[in-house]
Formats: C-alpha cells, structure tokens, sequence
C-alpha cells in the first residue's frame, strides 16, 4: 500500500512539473507575441497625409452626378459595402475607402483621433473631387460617426448624410455599462485592456472566432489591423466624440438615420433622440435588425438611400 501511494505521488508531482513547465511557456510565448506586436506599431513612421494615401475604390457611373461617399465602421474596410450594388451603382459614382489603420490603407504610428481621420478623408476626397456639393457621406458605425464630423466641418461639400447604426455614448461609463450585457470576449476588447487584448490578434482573427454572419472577404478584412488603430478609434471617435456638439453643426442638413431595432452596441433610443434634435433628419428603424444590419438586409439599406437620394433631388 504504501508503495502505491509513492508511486501516486511521484506521478503528481511529475504532471505539476509538467504542468508548471507548460504554464512557463505559455506565459512566455504570450509575452513574446505582446512584445512584437507593441514594437512593430511603434517603429512604424507617423501619419503623413502627403506621403500616406488612404485605400479606395472607384464603383458605379461616372457620368452621373449624385455621387455616394461610403465610410466603414471599427475593423471594418471598403470590403464592407459590397452587397447587392447592381441598382445603386447604375444610378450613382461610388467612392468607397479604407480608414486610415484599417483595411489597405496605411497603419501609421498614430493617435488615430478623429481630427487625424479627417485629415486623411479630406485629402482622398479632394482628389477625386468628392467635395463639389452633391455629395451624400454614408457611414456605418464608427464611420457614421466620421460621416457626421464630416459634414459639420464642410457642410458646403455634401448634400446630405446617411448614418448606419450610429453608436451615440455620453460617456465611457455607459458605453462599459452596454458593454457588460456582451460576451466576456466582448467586454475585454472594448475595456481597458483592449490594447493588450488586440496584440492576441492573430488568435482571435483565426476562424474559429468568425461569426456566424459575416461573410469570409469582409472576415478576412478585419484581421489588417493594428493593436493601436483598434484601442485608439475605439476609445477617440467611438467613445471619446461629443455627438451633440457635432449635431449642433450639423442641424439643418438632411440626414438619414437608419438603426436596427435590435442593435445591442449602439441604442437606438439614443440615435433616435439625437436625430430628433436635427432638424431636416428622418430616422428609419429596421424590425429583427442589430448593429450589422447592412450585413444582414443590404438591399433594403440601398433602397432607403435610393429614395433618400430621389428626395434631396425633389427639392
């Protein structure tokens, strides 16, 4: 018997050391992966707008006139808008671009505020002349948030203004607050420790991670990102911009909401009393729809432009 129980525990104490040894190399290869992905953001050049043009796509006639400026949101690319665009893109010139940070545009060493992805629109859009007053800014998300920025800061480039799923927080306590009613994955990645947790990104852009909705091209998009292109939009434009401020600017401008009534990261009821202190806006909401909405129901989001587009004409 007591042969037994030495051997019983000559066998635990071999799988803790094995144990032990294993934790040790986990711990090391997380902090070597942390360490690598912190120094290749840092060594990276800061943002020079005249050296470091945004990524884009040019769609749909350009003989016509109404033109349509298509922002995407937090990870996503102009890969985004690539749904059901037969009818749009006969009717419209489409400039479709990646944010500064994500998609194929460059990754600088940036703050990534929302003056700095200003700066990077304006140039893009001055270029391809995307500025002469008929124009109408799609944003979705964080994009939408871009979108209104946009227009506040030159109201005499665009028509009007579509906003998707426009996420509207008064502060960081209620965004962590939303937050808290998503998966934990959810509430380390838009936490403080978002940094820290976007540096596993190779792990969490594997597939296994791929929800179920999002389509492979736009999945394989959100990987071309960086730790701080992530953290920094996320806590600058998305939980750092003062919407009201911006609406005050932006008041008198036709401006389109459409909002998924089940959209769990931005609230509806919160878009929804922004666009009612703006006067000329019109809020659309989609039954069953959340915070993908696009994803989910493109064509009926391009009908509600197209129409929109039809009434900024009317007038």
């Amino acid at each position: 018997m007591q042969q037994r129980e030495t051997t019983g525990l000559s066998a635990l104490r071999a799988m803790g050391r094995v144990a032990l040894w294993l934790l040790v190399v986990l711990i090391v290869s997380a902090s070597g992966l942390i360490a690598y992905q912190y120094l290749m953001v840092m060594v990276r050049p800061a943002y020079d707008p005249d050296t470091m043009p945004l990524a884009y796509e040019m769609m749909g006639d350009e003989s016509k006139d109404t033109k349509l400026l298509l922002i995407h949101g937090l990870l996503g690319s102009k890969t985004y808008w690539e749904r059901d665009m037969d009818e749009i893109s006969a009717t419209h010139q489409i400039l479709a671009l990646d944010l500064l940070g994500f998609g194929d545009s460059p990754k600088p060493n940036s703050d990534y505020s929302l003056e700095v992805q200003l700066q990077a629109i304006e140039k893009l859009v001055a270029q391809q002349e995307f500025n002469h007053g008929k124009i109408i800014v799609v944003g979705h998300s964080m994009g939408a948030i871009i979108a209104m920025a946009l227009v506040a800061k030159h109201p005499d480039w665009f028509e009007g203004a579509v906003l998707i799923s426009l996420p509207v927080f008064r502060n960081e306590g209620e965004f962590s607050k939303l937050m808290e009613q998503h998966s934990v994955f959810d509430r380390l990645a838009a936490g403080p420790f978002s940094e820290l947790v976007c540096m596993f990104q190779p792990l969490f852009t594997s597939t296994v991670f791929k929800p179920e909705n999002m389509p492979k091209d736009i999945f394989e998009d959100v990987k071309k990102h960086t730790w701080q292109s992530y953290s920094n939009s996320l806590q600058r434009v998305v939980i750092g911009t003062n919407l009201s401020a911006i609406a005050a600017s932006v008041n008198g401008k036709k401006t389109l909401f459409i909002h998924g009534e089940k959209d769990t990261s931005a609230p509806i009821e919160s878009a929804r009393q922004l666009a009612t202190s703006l006067k000329g806006s019109k809020f659309i909401t989609l039954p069953n729809e959340g915070h993908q909405l696009f994803l989910t129901n493109s064509k009926m989001v391009w009908n509600e432009m197209d129409e929109f587009n039809s009434e900024l004409t009317k007038e």
